[in-house]
């Protein structure tokens, strides 16, 4: 794979592949809360629905990496792409909750499989002056599918609440047989063989938590975990949420959550680069969870569509800008441990995933307000967190570890 053709070539099939898997999340959004209806599930229900993705996610996705390394990208690809596609069938079909269970489960193996894997083959296919680009667009096809998954689901929902599903399983069908037919293998035969011959030392995930903890950036990885479980608790209880309290339908939740999302991947493609460069990493930080702490409860003044939606473009805006914030913070302050703060931000991240929904599908079965409330709380200790870190390691003060100076410049 030598040739520009050969690289591109690949790269427009696996943004296909992710832009698909991020189309499948967004499907369910609108449509959740008529679809549970149908159960006589309620918001525990939702939020156990979105976190078990999360959790067959977390837990399979190291052994599908080593999976990766062992029998190539291709078969996992593809693999992870029989099993969404399966999972939407699942959904789509379900006559009982604990199919619409088994069903979310498998996907989150899915996504397991296929995401690591196609980040490990563009790492294959690229130089490393390229591999950013390359994640780049890979990123931004992730984006998009979300941004998309919302809005098809919620119109198509109009032909009948199930249709979203089908649609979506046979768009992974078609994706399957693309990928099985016109994407090469990125791991040469040489290199898959040595690698099931290798004996890995591997550390528990246990321990590797243990390790984060102690690390100088622990407090970013902890903020990555909050703001990863505030923005779950927002979008795992908003349908139920404006359903119940305001009466929107799924064409309501589709827009809101379409051109909220839009909103998001735009700023994150455009503008998060120069905010960067003029505010700093910390300041916006600490500015985006403060002030998504208080759009949270502006969530629970008015029904006025409008108003939701602006509120709502608000929190999607500042959420767009956190994350790479606190990732670029992270990156500096890794040093010689891009692999281990990588792996753990997924981790985090996954937690996040997890926690959030279940937390908020219990807390809106208790009061349909109380999941805002609490995520509310969660990001403004997070502010207080940042905000008393930051001065303390500006400050030089004692048990702080050192870290390079070209971080200690990023902070000021």
């Amino acid at each position: 794979m030598n040739s520009v053709s050969s690289r591109t070539s690949p790269l427009i099939l696996l943004m296909a592949n992710m832009f698909i898997a991020m189309l499948g999340i967004g499907l369910i959004i609108p449509v959740l809360p008529e679809f549970l209806k149908e159960f006589g599930a309620g918001g525990s229900t939702a939020g156990y629905l979105v976190a078990a993705f999360g959790l067959t996610q977390f837990l399979c996705s190291p052994i599908a990496g080593e999976w990766s390394d062992k029998y190539g990208r291709k078969v996992m690809i593809v693999s992870g792409l029989v099993l969404f596609t399966l999972s939407n069938f699942i959904f789509a079909a379900a006559s009982e909750v604990w199919m619409l269970y088994a069903s979310r489960l498998l996907g989150g193996i899915g996504a397991a499989s296929m995401i690591p894997s196609i980040m490990a083959y563009i790492a294959d296919v690229t130089t490393e002056e390229k591999r950013g680009k390359g994640l780049g667009m890979l990123g931004a096809a992730m984006s998009l599918g979300f941004v998309i998954g919302p809005g098809i689901g919620g119109f198509l929902a109009e032909l009948g609440l199930r249709t979203p599903f089908y649609v979506s399983a046979g768009v992974g069908a078609l994706a399957m047989i693309t990928s099985l037919l016109l994407l090469p293998e990125s791991l040469s035969e040489e290199a898959r063989m040595a690698n099931r011959g290798k004996v890995v030392q591997k550390e528990s995930l246990l321990s590797q938590f243990a390790q984060s903890f102690r690390a100088p950036y622990f407090i970013y990885l902890l903020l990555i975990f909050t703001l990863t479980f505030g923005l779950a608790n927002f979008e795992a209880i908003f349908p139920l949420f404006v359903d119940k309290k305001y009466s929107f339908t799924a064409r309501d939740i589709s827009i809101l959550i379409t051109v909220g999302a839009l909103v998001g991947a735009v700023i994150q493609a455009v503008v998060i680069d120069k905010l960067i460069r003029r505010f700093g990493e910390r300041t916006l930080i600490n500015t985006t969870f403060l002030l998504s702490a208080v759009s949270l409860i502006l969530m629970l003044l008015s029904g006025n569509f409008w108003y939701i939606l602006l509120v709502t473009l608000f929190f999607f805006t500042l959420t767009s800008i956190m994350r790479p914030a606190i990732n670029t913070l992270l990156s500096k302050m890794a040093g010689e441990e891009q692999g281990f703060v990588a792996g753990m931000n997924n981790a985090y991240m996954s937690l996040g995933n997890i926690f959030g929904p279940a937390l908020a599908g219990i807390l809106y079965d208790i009061h349909l307000d109380i999941p805002y409330i609490f995520g509310a709380v969660i990001l403004l200790g997070s502010f207080m967190l940042s905000m008393y870190f930051g001065r303390k390691t500006a400050a030089g003060a004692p048990g702080t570890r050192e870290v390079p100076s070209a971080v200690q410049k990023s902070w000021h």
